[in-house]
């Protein structure tokens, strides 16, 4: 595969207006993004990401799931370098996760126009359906689909919090494609996904570019911890069964099984309900989800093992009543050799420091691995925050996230002399 040159780059200024521009479609409260899944700005910011593509001459095609693909044709009949991300957002939501890498695609595009340089293999820029998994879970739903991983149908009959199916959602909205999901696994060379790191390390370390080798794996177990309502003002402690209690007690035993396999495992629970969340009832019932994450396959199942003898053992000396159901989860992912090597040569071709680093998140990229051979790239964002109005990130993070995407893929794609 041959390298681009070094005076090959993307438009700074351009990918920023675009990124700002999609941004104005399904505005958050507080300068972010609510963009969710299959919801009339999702609608909206679909279209407009079509009209960039057929505006750049390239072909969209739509799935049956509402996976978008704008193809740049190659000179040549081969498979196609697959390129994107998403571009639905959390409730509360930034203008970067995931609009950054779908936007980098398309950039990667236009100045490959700009400059009349063919490549060999097609590339196609890929807008992921439901990535986030807020409004339909779980996460990285499309994509799933996509690689074999989930059903179609079970897909599809997902609902939300106020009822509405996946699937009546998608057709609400007019994205329901005429393309079998799938059908293009067989099309793909490779995918490579800009994002943004969603973590602290690569701003602290001062580092331009995160060359991602692993994903970690993910568990989520849903825990129900059941005790006694009871009046908090007349029912003596002794006689309390405090499910809230029991719960905190499990939560202190989550965090120590975390650290004892630090540095890279970590361990929380975000989703906690307590029954009847009343302020002068004793918690009778309390239902959380743990999330366990690590690169390491054996950890995970370490720590799934010890919640549960841990939280039994708690419960047994309250005496509270305990239940565990797994709710989600995937492997660790360990990234194609090839393509991660030509997203580290093109940083250190480029000039732009980088290190190795493991994607603490899940990303579409995880699944589509299972496919075809898959990379990631990483930019910094300010103090590591994302899933929040305030995500920010610099263009110039931007633009040099931007500019490895576009010569790892143009390396991958071989460049026409």
């Amino acid at each position: 595969m041959a390298a681009a040159g070094q005076n090959l780059r993307i438009d700074p200024d351009r990918l920023w207006d675009s990124l700002m521009e999609m941004a104005k479609i399904g505005p958050g409260v507080a300068g972010g993004n609510n963009r969710q899944t299959l919801t009339d700005a999702d609608s909206e910011g679909r279209h407009l990401f079509q009209r960039w593509c057929e505006d750049a001459g390239c072909t969209m095609g739509v799935d049956a799931i509402g996976n978008m693909f704008a193809r740049r044709e190659g000179t040549e009949d081969l498979p196609a370098v697959y390129v994107g991300s998403h571009l639905d957002t959390q409730p509360t939501g930034g203008k970067y996760d995931g609009v950054l890498g779908v936007l980098g695609g398309l950039e990667l595009i236009r100045t490959l126009n700009d400059l009349n340089i063919r490549t060999r293999h097609p590339i196609v820029a890929t807008n992921w359906t439901n990535e986030e998994g807020t409004r339909f879970a779980p996460a990285m739903l499309a994509s799933g689909v996509f690689a074999g991983v989930h059903t179609q149908d079970w897909a599809e009959d997902k609902t939300d919090a106020e009822g509405h199916r996946f699937g009546d959602e998608l057709d609400r909205i007019g994205w329901r494609g005429d393309e079998e999901v799938g059908a293009r696994r067989d099309d793909m060379h490779a995918f490579f996904e800009l994002h943004i790191e969603q973590g602290p390390i690569l701003e602290a370390e001062g580092r331009d570019i995160g060359v991602v080798t692993h994903g970690q794996g993910l568990s989520w177990t849903q825990v129900t911890v059941t005790g006694k309502d009871a009046h908090t003002g007349s029912t003596p402690m002794p006689m309390r069964k405090n499910a809230g209690l029991g719960m905190a007690r499990i939560l202190e035993a989550v965090e120590a099984i975390a650290l004892s396999h630090a540095p890279h495992a970590v361990g929380a629970a975000g989703h906690i309900e307590v029954h009847p969340n009343s302020r002068n009832v004793i918690p009778g019932r309390a239902i959380f989800t743990v999330d366990f994450r690590s690169p390491d396959l054996s950890v995970i199942e370490d720590m799934e093992a010890r919640l549960r003898s841990e939280g039994q053992r708690i419960v047994n000396e309250m005496g509270l009543e305990i239940a565990f159901e797994k709710v989600g989860g995937f492997d660790p992912v360990t990234f194609d050799e090839g393509c991660v090597s030509a997203v580290r040569s093109a940083a250190e071709r480029l000039g732009y420091s980088h290190m190795d680093i493991i994607s603490g998140a899940g990303h579409d990229a995880c699944w589509i691995n299972r496919v075809c051979p898959t990379a990631m790239i990483m930019c910094p964002c300010v103090d590591g925050l994302s899933h929040n109005e305030a995500e920010e990130i610099t263009k110039d993070w931007a633009r040099a996230g931007a500019d490895v995407l576009l010569h790892a893929v143009v390396e991958t794609a071989e460049v026409v002399s």
